[in-house]
């Protein structure tokens, strides 16, 4: 199902889920999102996404929470990890969101893509996918991409993301997408504050058909609801929106590395 408003990643109306809403809850959310290393000074070209859907057992037995200290604990043991966040997602945000049903999200950057192969090779990595993600796992889907917009998108505790991943309409490159997504945010300047960080996917076999994906950085859960009807953004959004098919929406938040992680989707 195609979720036309949302052909931004800050252009997309919500679903109706049971998470927090109000100021003070969401500022409640963010003290309680899960840890992240931070590098908020690297201007790291190389995203890599992970959306897992957790086991419900894994969830009520605390297995999934050792998932994330397991993949969160990458953040030391892998040389050329610039930057991670793994945690709960916070809200699905688009039909193709809520049908895939990502319950965890794993955020990394790398300088070089040669970084990143190392990252997927590495003892402790494997280690943890076969120890943590795959036992509890019902369902992964990863991309990654260079990162194509011309400012870096640094993260920091209390950030809020919005992430797409999206499918080009029969007949539309990607890199036609690009080139437009590129053309729009500069038109419609830093949103509300966003920086984003957006690009063609380079691995498509565990992505879903998904061949673009982008990242909208905001320094808070507020700052990120209060770009919804913006002006410039729907005129972006309605530039982009007749290349797209299908596309995947959710956010989440970046916590203190000594916060304990929140209830994921209730899916």
């Amino acid at each position: 199902m195609i979720c036309l408003r949302a052909a931004l990643p800050f252009a997309c109306s919500p679903l109706r889920l049971n998470y927090p809403a109000s100021s003070r809850a969401a500022a409640a959310f963010r003290v309680a999102a899960m840890s992240s290393s931070y590098s908020p000074a690297v201007a790291t070209p190389i995203e890599h996404i992970v959306l897992i859907k957790v086991r419900p057992e894994a969830a009520a037995s605390g297995a999934a929470a050792a998932m994330v200290s397991s993949l969160q604990a990458l953040s030391t043991a892998v040389p050329g990890l610039s930057y991670i966040h793994v945690g709960p997602v916070l809200r699905l945000r688009s039909p193709a969101a809520e049908a895939l049903g990502p319950t965890h999200i794993l955020h990394s950057r790398y300088a070089t893509k040669p970084d990143l192969a190392a990252y997927a090779v590495h003892p402790a990595h494997v280690a943890a996918v076969q120890g943590h993600v795959l036992p509890n796992a019902l369902d992964t889907t990863a991309i990654d991409w260079v990162n194509a917009a011309r400012a870096p998108s640094p993260v920091s505790p209390g950030s809020a993301v919005r992430l797409t991943l999206a499918k080009v309409k029969e007949g539309v490159e990607v890199p036609q997408l690009v080139e437009k997504v590129a053309a729009a945010t500069a038109a419609a300047g830093e949103a509300k504050g966003a920086k984003v960080s957006f690009g063609e996917n380079f691995s498509p076999a565990r992505a879903k058909g998904f061949q673009f994906g982008m990242v909208a950085v905001f320094d808070s859960l507020e700052e990120l609801d209060a770009v919804e009807g913006d002006r410039k953004v729907e005129e972006a959004k309605a530039a982009i929106r007749p290349l797209l098919d299908e596309v995947l929406v959710l956010d989440f938040v970046v916590g203190p590395a000594s916060a304990e992680a929140p209830a994921p989707a209730n899916l």
